[in-house]
């Protein structure tokens, strides 16, 4: 059920920064901004989410020494490593779809490269809060709650 909130979520930022940016300044269809928000979406959560933000890092390693004195400090600099990772994956990752896709669906517009980037960084932002979010709600075990037993955060 947190995959499913945090998807909606994830769709939801995105739609709404695609339909100011791409519908609203470059006069990109509604209907394709949606379709593009979609699929961006899916790829970026599976991607970015799921494989780099959730796979990176040194908590597991930091776990297995059984080393607690700076847990809460490794927690720390493990989340800003893994947000750094997965912030930069998706912001390329989410130029290249908007591009790729703004290139098949509306050529008619010239300025799919500055459209495609503007969105990309301003997705990258958004998704900088989106992994605190997922530490917290979705991989609890990256959080440190799981390796402590404590899941009452």
């Amino acid at each position: 059920m947190n995959h499913i909130k945090a998807l909606i979520m994830k769709f939801i930022m995105i739609a709404i920064v695609l339909s100011i940016i791409l519908t609203g300044i470059f006069d990109v269809e509604f209907s394709d901004t949606l379709l593009i928000s979609l699929v961006l979406t899916v790829v970026a959560y599976l991607l970015g989410d799921l494989m780099i933000f959730r796979k990176t890092g040194d908590r597991d390693a930091h776990d297995r020494t059984g080393n607690n004195d700076t847990a809460g400090h490794s927690n720390s600099a493990d989340h800003k490593k893994r947000n750094m990772m997965a912030t930069i994956g998706d912001i390329v990752l989410s130029f290249l779809v908007i591009w790729l896709m703004g290139e098949m669906l509306f050529a008619k517009t010239d300025d799919i490269i500055a459209a495609s980037l503007i969105s990309a960084l301003a997705i990258g932002a958004g998704e900088w809060f989106f992994h605190k979010y997922l530490d917290k709600n979705v991989f609890p075990e990256k959080d440190g709650r799981a390796a402590t037993g404590n899941t009452n955060h």
